[in-house]
């Protein structure tokens, strides 16, 4: 079973370290290279009161997921956008549907109404995940982005709680 361990400033390096992984050698991310701390903590927020990020836990550190602001607006205050990040050997073995359920129900109680996510439409099994769970897709933004030569989509789906 996996545990879900909210994340301190000292857990902030492995997590960068995973998604410098993604950004550099995927279309999951769409920065062209690896990011800086600075810039890593305005994605994912450490001893917020509404906002959580949280390492993905059974015998080692599998990844991280968040729940993050989604814009910086007064009006979006009940809506918050959510991402997971696996290590590579852990993607594939159904952990998603567990983990997007503890990011809703943690959503539900920091007052949270809506979740959005937002993905790459090269990523199919979060594309086919989160059409499982119940999510909607509300935007389909063609060729928006561009990494490795090719010209990408940004899908997004959401969900009321």
């Amino acid at each position: 079973m996996l545990q879900y361990i909210e994340a301190n400033e000292n857990d902030l390096n492995r997590m960068l370290d995973l998604y410098n992984y993604y950004l550099e050698n995927t279309t999951v991310a769409f920065d062209h290279s690896g990011i800086s701390l600075e810039e890593f903590l305005t994605r994912v927020y450490i001893k917020h009161n509404k906002y959580k990020t949280f390492l993905i836990m059974e015998k080692e550190f599998y990844g991280f997921c968040f729940i993050t602001q989604f814009r910086k607006k007064i009006a979006y205050t009940k809506t918050a956008e959510i991402g997971i990040y696996l290590k590579p050997q852990f993607t594939g073995r159904g952990f998603g549907p567990e983990i997007v359920r503890h990011l809703e129900t943690t959503a539900k109680r920091q007052q949270i109404e809506v979740v959005i996510a937002s993905i790459s439409s090269e990523n199919t099994a979060s594309l086919a995940l989160f059409r499982r769970l119940g999510y909607t897709q509300c935007a389909h933004y063609e060729k928006v982005a561009e990494k490795f030569g090719r010209k990408l989509d940004l899908i997004h789906f959401q969900k009321i709680l």
